[in-house]
């Protein structure tokens, strides 16, 4: 029989860490991120899922804000037979909107496998999440930041649920229904955007 020492992760152990960047366009004039711990990593139990919404009792980080669902998404920890790493899922909690991962929509409770760096996109949030591996088995930490930019414009990630309108300079949100002015759209030699995005 093992002791109570055997089973707890010493804290040698190296684990996986969720990096979340957060941005929103009016974060500047609001206190979106006021019950977020930002700048510090947290330690999880990989038993427990990572709750993101605006109730603060029933979900793990809350955001201040009104449009957001009361429960927006989850992130659960979990393993596959013969690998030591630590993956994770996504599944979107919110009955109101849809949820995007790169070029992927997810409707209410659709879940899929989170890749190590993903683009998430609700109303009018993204969130870039980068899985730092570890090798911890029992727990994860996550760490919170506030970008100055969208991660899509930061990070030349392709966003392939926007159609560009070139004659009139907007962009239609497919998957979301809506309608933005971005502005004329120009090319970057620097970003390559194949028919696979």
């Amino acid at each position: 029989m093992m002791n109570v020492s055997q089973m707890i992760e010493t804290e040698e152990d190296l684990l996986t860490c969720l990096h979340i960047k957060l941005y929103h366009p009016q974060q500047s004039c609001k206190g979106l991120y006021g019950l977020i711990p930002l700048g510090t990593r947290s330690r999880h139990s990989a038993e427990d899922s990572v709750r993101l919404g605006r109730e603060a009792q029933a979900c793990t980080v809350a955001l201040v804000d009104t449009r957001v669902s009361r429960k927006q998404l989850a992130l659960q920890a979990y393993r596959t037979p013969n690998s030591p790493d630590m993956l994770f899922s996504i599944q979107n909690l919110s009955k109101r909107g849809r949820l995007s991962v790169n070029s992927s929509a997810l409707d209410y409770l659709e879940r899929m496998d989170l890749p190590d760096k993903a683009l998430i996109r609700f109303g009018e949030y993204e969130m870039l999440i980068i899985r730092e591996s570890g090798e911890a088995k029992g727990s994860f930490e996550v760490e919170y930041e506030v970008l100055t930019m969208p991660p899509s414009r930061e990070t030349g990630m392709c966003v392939p649920s926007m159609t560009p309108v070139m004659d009139t300079g907007s962009c239609v949100m497919n998957s979301f229904q809506e309608l933005r002015i971005i502005g004329p759209l120009e090319t970057d030699e620097t970003v390559i955007c194949g028919s696979g995005c």
